[in-house]
């Protein structure tokens, strides 16, 4: 079967690279056998579309022209489909390299390896291994949240989505409708920034709070995507890291490292607790109740009371 479709859709590539006009749906089915073969027109039609879709994915450029009669042709210009000569050198093939291998998930990892294939068609060296080993680390970008590819899709075709969402201080979760822009790994965990259409504003939402299934929707975005989506920056405006002033915490022994790394000085008050100091910006609250009863607030007021607040929303829930 895989031979078969392998040479369905060489024929039908050197059909439609062969050709100086536009051919039919009518003429490509009378040019190649296997579509001579299909038992119906539904057939055929479901056949061509998908061989279609195939060559596209594999990078060829296929127009669809519409003649004076109305009926449509297709065809793939040859200048169209010729790439310049690619010339790598080894620390730039070695960034592709590990493009392709940072990658976990079969669907990207696929995507990245089916690239470096298209680069090999155009000319890269071959005494160049953009796979080889280039030093003793191998990183990867973890990626555990079912959202993750759904939300990937939607950003690349720009379709509207559906979620719910819990968010840190509620019991239970919400309803969101938003028009997604951009994903980004930041320490450690996913962030999608996007237009919120229920709040009339940009958003940004951590992929681990999102429960159920990401529902796409049809229709176009409402809001104009911003040239660079600044997802870490929000991220890191939302999470403390922008901070204008400090805030003075307890810390159980031997625990909070994350805090810990960001305190600006650290005393040992004895019984098993560390007194810090830390930088406080806009969303610390949220921040300091994942470490549970290990964290006293001590000051300011404001933030002890939002950390509080918090504490009691996660306990009706």
């Amino acid at each position: 079967m895989a031979i078969a479709k392998a040479e369905r859709l060489m024929n039908l590539a050197l059909c439609l690279l062969g050709t100086r006009r536009p051919l039919s749906k009518r003429e490509l089915r009378g040019s190649i056998e296997a579509y001579l073969e299909a038992g119906s027109d539904d057939s055929f039609n479901r056949m061509f579309e998908r061989d279609k879709d195939d060559l596209r994915e594999l990078g060829l450029v296929i127009e669809t022209v519409e003649n004076l009669d109305g009926e449509v042709g297709y065809l793939a210009r040859r200048d169209s489909n010729r790439l310049p000569p690619i010339t790598l050198d080894a620390e730039e093939a070695a960034a592709l390299g590990l493009a392709a291998k940072v990658w976990q998930q079969a669907r990207l990892a696929g995507a990245a390896s089916g690239a470096l294939q298209k680069l090999r068609a155009a000319g890269l060296p071959e005494d160049v291994d953009p796979y080889g080993s280039h030093g003793a680390l191998e990183p990867h970008i973890p990626v555990h949240e079912a959202a993750f590819e759904p939300l990937m899709l939607a950003c690349r075709d720009r379709r509207p989505v559906v979620f719910d969402y819990r968010k840190a201080n509620a019991a239970h979760p919400g309803t969101r409708h938003v028009e997604p822009w951009a994903l980004e790994c930041w320490r450690g965990h996913w962030y999608l920034a996007g237009w919120d259409r229920d709040r009339g504003a940009e958003r940004v939402f951590r992929l681990s709070r999102i429960t159920g299934k990401v529902r796409a929707r049809a229709g176009k975005y409402t809001a104009e995507v911003p040239d660079v989506v600044t997802v870490r920056e929000t991220v890191a405006g939302w999470a403390g890291e922008i901070a204008d002033r400090s805030a003075l915490i307890r810390l159980r022994s031997g625990a909070g490292y994350p805090l810990r790394a960001k305190a600006v000085s650290v005393r040992e008050l004895g019984d098993g607790w560390d007194e810090l100091e830390i930088p406080y910006g806009h969303g610390l609250d949220a921040w300091l109740v994942e470490f549970g009863p290990d964290v006293v607030v001590v000051e300011p007021a404001e933030l002890r009371a939002d950390v509080v607040d918090r504490l009691r929303a996660v306990a009706k829930g």
